[in-house]
C-alpha cells in the first residue's frame, strides 16, 4: 500500500478492533485509496477473532466527506461520480451494514457529506460534544449519497431529512442525539474511552444473537409486520439451540455473569 490513510488494531484482551481514518491534515476526507484500504482492513478484522469494531478519525475531525482534490474536473475527463460510488462508497457502506460485528462510530469533530453517512451506516454513534453532522451535498449541487437518503429518513423522518439535505445546515451533537441519530454524547476528552468501553461491552455479548439482532432490525424496514414476525420466529428457533442461549439461561438461574463463546 501507499500512505497509510487507514490504520487498525485489535485488542487481544477485549477483542475490540479500532479502525482509524488517518488523514488528519485533511480532516480525514475520503480518497479512492482510503476506500480501498478501508475495505482491506475490514476484511482482516472480520477474519480475526474481533467481536466488536470502533471506527473513528485521527486528529480533530471524523471525516469531511470526499476529498475534491482526488477527483478530475477537466472537461475531457470529468470523474464519473456514479462510478466512484459503485467502486468505493457503496461497497463500503454495504459491508458495514452487513457485518456480523457490532460497529460503533466514535465521531470526533466534523462528520460531513459521506463522512456523516458513513457514521450512520454503523450500528451506534458515540459523539464528542464538539462533533457536528453536515449533509453538505447541496452546496456543491449534489444529492446525499453513501446511503444518506435511506438512513436519515428512517432515523429522523422526512421533514428533518429534507431540512438538513436542502439547507446543508450543521447539526450539533446534542441535537443529533435528541433527534435519534446519536446514541450518546460525551465530553471530548472522554470520547475514545467511552466508545472503547461500549465496544468491550458489546464484544462480551453473544455474537450470534448480536448478528441476528442487527439482521432483524435492518430487515424490518423492508418487510410487512407479518413477515417480520416470521423472521423473528425463524431467528429465535435457530438461536434457541445455541450454546450461548443455554449458557445465558444457566447463568440467570445460577445468578452469575454469563460466559458467552459466540456459539
Amino acid at each position: 500500500m501507499s500512505e497509510q490513510s487507514v490504520l487498525f488494531r485489535i485488542d487481544g484482551e477485549t477483542r475490540v478492533a479500532t479502525l482509524t481514518l488517518n488523514r488528519p491534515d485533511k480532516l480525514n476526507s475520503f480518497t479512492r485509496e482510503m476506500g480501498v484500504q478501508m475495505l482491506l482492513a475490514l476484511t482482516e478484522i472480520e477474519a480475526s477473532d474481533a467481536r466488536a469494531l470502533v471506527i473513528t478519525g485521527a486528529g480533530r475531525g471524523f471525516c469531511a466527506g470526499q476529498d475534491l482534490a482526488d477527483l478530475d474536473f477537466t472537461p475531457d475527463s470529468m470523474s464519473d461520480l456514479g462510478d466512484l460510488l459503485d467502486a468505493h462508497y457503496n461497497p463500503l457502506v454495504r459491508r458495514l451494514e452487513a457485518s456480523r460485528l457490532p460497529i460503533i462510530a466514535a465521531v470526533n469533530g466534523t462528520a460531513a457529506g459521506a463522512g456523516a453517512n458513513l457514521a450512520m451506516a454503523c450500528d451506534l454513534i458515540v459523539a464528542a460534544r464538539s462533533a457536528s453532522f453536515i449533509q453538505a451535498f447541496v452546496k456543491i449541487g449534489l444529492v446525499p449519497d453513501s446511503g444518506g437518503t435511506w438512513l436519515l429518513p428512517r432515523r429522523i423522518g422526512e421533514a428533518r431529512t429534507l431540512g438538513l439535505a436542502l439547507t446543508g445546515e450543521k447539526l450539533s451533537a446534542e441535537k443529533a442525539e435528541a433527534w435519534g441519530i446519536v446514541w450518546r454524547v460525551v465530553d471530548d476528552g472522554e470520547l475514545q474511552a467511552s466508545a472503547a468501553q461500549l465496544a468491550a461491552q458489546l464484544a462480551r455479548q453473544p455474537a450470534r444473537a448480536v448478528a441476528a439482532i442487527k439482521c432483524a432490525t435492518r430487515e424490518s424496514a423492508n418487510r410487512s409486520f407479518g413477515a417480520q414476525l416470521d423472521l423473528e420466529r425463524d431467528l429465535q428457533r435457530e438461536l434457541g439451540t445455541s450454546h450461548d442461549y443455554m449458557e445465558g439461561v444457566a447463568a440467570f438461574k445460577e445468578k452469575r455473569a454469563p460466559r458467552f463463546e459466540g456459539l
